[in-house]
């Protein structure tokens, strides 16, 4: 995923925010002076990790350091004032969520699988990040179908009975 000039502008109306560009990056800081809370985002689309290039979401409050590295997507909600940064790999998903209101949270290494479905069948503990995540369930990768191995034709099983040599006349 890589972030354009549009998608910067989305989440900084969502967030209600202003996105200044700072040469390989976006950033966004966002102050709720009612709960005491500013964090500052920093949305870069594309940078070198290790030996790839990847986007990179960076989250600075006064007390945590949070990153998302290989951002493969988006979702905006108005109705709640947030952006879901997401990150798949292999059917394990990690969501950075950032509030207009200057809160954050990370889900990190959750089970795709938990993200649709009954909620009342999980603990408490895993229901929360299938619920936050739940939104990112429609740009995430559709699970591959997995095919089960052919198996081989059954050989025509031996019978049991002994063959008996022709009857001898007498």
């Amino acid at each position: 995923m890589k972030f354009d000039a549009q998608a910067i502008q989305k989440i900084a109306e969502v967030l209600q925010t202003e996105a200044k560009e700072r040469g390989n990056n976006f950033r966004m800081v966002l102050d709720h002076p009612e709960s005491g809370r500013r964090l500052s985002l920093e949305i870069y689309p594309e940078i070198a990790i290790s030996k790839n290039k990847g986007s990179l979401i960076s989250v600075y409050t006064a007390s945590s350091h949070l990153q998302l590295h290989f951002c493969t997507g988006f979702v905006v909600s108005e109705a709640l004032g947030e952006v879901t940064f997401v990150a798949e790999n292999k059917g394990k998903v990690c969501g950075l969520i950032i509030e207009k209101e200057a809160g954050c949270s990370l889900f990190a290494n959750v089970d795709a699988k938990v993200l649709s479905g009954d909620f009342t069948t999980l603990g408490p503990e895993v229901m929360l990040s299938g619920i936050a995540l739940s939104l990112t369930e429609s740009i995430l990768p559709k699970p591959k179908k997995t095919q089960r191995a052919k198996r081989p034709a059954k050989k025509a099983a031996k019978s049991s009975k002994r063959k008996t040599s022709p009857r001898r006349r007498k």
